[in-house]
């Protein structure tokens, strides 16, 4: 406030309207530059953290790539055509991507192998199955089979009665002519192969080896 009588073009009222003027407030200047101060701040902050977060992005894909090389064996191969240099990321792939390949193929063949396996092992225990049943069969009649007869015996049957048949069929059949053997044929076999004449044929045969064998 102006005293009584003081006039405005007094300076010490132009100093008490300067002060009075928010514009020329010093704690407005501080706050200012207290509120710069923190935006930059937090600029620097958010830089660091980005910074720190790519660091931490790179050295994982270089683990990440370092045991590649530990894991698949072909990086561990020297590859005579870099030398001594060591391996680029691309070629550290390409190994793992053709070593794992690699890895599918053994799979699939190791899974044919134990397929094939296992068939093989159906096989034996049917077959188990079948000698353990031969086994108790002749566990419980030990006596089947002691007059089994070989193959020559069996042979020795069918050449008796092809021979016993031939002798017939060498006196029936005429030659002349191919229209008279053909009628003669029909005829040996309506005379000559009857049920019941094929089975006396038969029996004369099987007594005549039984008397030969025993």
């Amino acid at each position: 406030m102006t005293e009584p009588g003081a006039s405005p073009e007094d300076p010490w009222v132009k100093v008490e309207y300067a002060y009075s003027d928010n514009s020329l407030d010093p704690d407005d200047e501080d706050s200012d530059y207290h509120q710069e101060s923190y935006k930059e701040s937090y600029k620097d902050r958010r830089r660091r953290a980005h910074t720190q977060a790519e660091q931490k992005r790179r050295d994982a894909i270089k683990r990440g790539y370092d045991d590649l090389q530990t894991i698949v064996p072909t990086c561990q191969q020297q590859d005579f055509s870099i030398g001594s240099q060591k391996l680029s990321k691309a070629i550290v792939l390409q190994k793992t991507i053709d070593y794992i390949q690699f890895l599918h193929k053994e799979k699939k063949k190791q899974e044919e192998e134990v397929s094939t396996l296992r068939k093989d092992v159906m096989a034996l225990k049917i077959m188990k199955v079948n000698y353990e049943q031969i086994v108790k069969a002749h566990q419980d009649n030990p006596h089947e089979g002691e007059d089994q007869v070989s193959d020559q015996v069996k042979f020795n049957v069918f050449q008796g009665i092809m021979d016993s048949l031939f002798q017939s069929f060498n006196a029936s059949i005429s030659m002349a002519s191919f229209q008279e053997l053909s009628a003669c044929v029909f005829s040996w076999i309506e005379e000559h192969c009857k049920p019941q004449t094929l089975r006396e044929i038969v029996m004369g045969v099987l007594h005549q080896l039984k008397n030969q064998l025993y």
